[in-house]
């Protein structure tokens, strides 16, 4: 489950998914993640349900997930505005929404039938909206809010999809004319 925020931080407004507002790297996520570069970020960096309280905390945040797996993500909105929701590198099937708290119950509601692939859903306020998706493209993908000003202030994570089979089949390598910046700066890609 996936709820959005708008607390203050250290005095300032900011916006969050699970109490945790997005702060970037000093170094791309996925070159960190391809060159093992350790510090850059952490999996489970972010909850995967909603915390308690006004604990709202900056975290460079990406959640783990396994290639090949299906999940179910709950967007839950208690704000006041309609909120938009994109992840990249995937359609996913919108199952169901509905007013109020999402429960285990409101599968129930579901549509299994005659569901629409998207990549962008909205959540309704003081709402819940839930998707179905297969996790059939390895890497690390944003999952963002489609409002500029909230994604920019940290209303955003990164998914990282992994497989151990670490084969062309299933992600292609960085390209060997990358820019690497950052702490990988002085690395090489592959020789050919």
């Amino acid at each position: 489950m996936l709820s959005n925020s708008a607390p203050y931080i250290n005095g300032k407004q900011r916006y969050a998914v699970n109490g945790v507002s997005y702060v970037p790297a000093d170094t791309p996520l996925k070159i960190a993640d391809y060159f093992k570069i350790p510090g850059v970020f952490n999996l489970g960096s972010i909850p995967t349900w909603p915390s308690s309280g006004n604990n709202a905390y900056f975290q460079t945040s990406v959640m783990a997930a396994n290639f090949r797996e299906y999940v179910e993500i709950v967007f839950q909105n208690w704000e006041d505005t309609v909120q938009s929701w994109h992840i990249d590198g995937y359609s996913f099937f919108v199952v169901g929404m509905n007013g109020g708290q999402w429960t285990p119950a409101s599968r129930s509601s579901y549509n299994l039938r005659d569901t629409v692939a998207r990549c962008t859903t909205q959540v309704y306020p003081r709402s819940w909206t839930a998707i179905y998706m297969a996790l059939d493209n390895v890497g690390m993908w944003n999952i963002r809010s489609e409002n500029w000003a909230r994604q920019y202030l940290g209303q955003q994570f990164y998914l990282r999809v992994y497989s151990p089979a670490n084969s062309w089949r299933d992600e292609l390598p960085i390209p060997k004319n990358a820019l690497l910046c950052g702490r990988a700066r002085g690395r090489h890609t592959r020789p050919f």
